[in-house]
């Protein structure tokens, strides 16, 4: 796979899990391998870890919805002439941890599974009917999988090892 992750970090509250950086671009990895996709050299994912109060700016700017969220992807568009751009991801701290804590999910295995929805959404996923859903949960599955992450959406302890064909 040839994917480089330009990771950003905006807020200090992000200080506090130092292992982001490292979480994300292991998270990316399996969700690249699980979605089997290959990457043209040097293929960039630039990843912003933000607060509640950006992510809100940008949910109510692209989104029409004035509240903060964990993540928001925003695909990129191919720009003749420069290294491709799948696009930006935005991680915001606060609501990612308020989460893992009333999930009682650690910390990095929830930025991993953020990190993976999102990466999904930039290679053309999306969750808006029930089929695209269920293909895209099952690819979440099988790269938590990878990383020995329970399923997020189910009740076994770890994740089917392939996600369906």
């Amino acid at each position: 796979m040839s994917l480089n992750v330009e990771i950003s970090n905006e807020s200090a509250a992000w200080d506090e899990m130092a292992e982001a950086p490292a979480v994300i671009r292991t998270a990316l990895a399996a969700a690249a391998k699980a979605a089997r996709r290959r990457f043209a050299k040097d293929t960039e994912v630039s990843v912003l870890l933000s607060d509640d109060a950006t992510i809100q700016i940008l949910n109510r700017t692209w989104r029409d919805q004035d509240k903060a969220t964990n993540v928001l992807s925003f695909p990129a568009t191919p720009m003749p002439g420069q290294p491709p751009h799948l696009g930006d991801i935005v991680l915001a701290f606060e609501t990612t941890m308020r989460e893992a804590e009333s999930e009682g999910k650690r910390a990095a295995d929830h930025v991993s599974h953020l990190a993976i929805h999102g990466f999904l959404h930039l290679i053309g996923y999306d969750h808006e009917t029930d089929a695209e859903a269920e293909a895209m949960e099952a690819l979440e599955r099988a790269a938590l999988a990878r990383l020995g992450i329970a399923d997020p959406y189910g009740d076994s302890e770890l994740a089917p090892p392939e996600a369906p064909q």
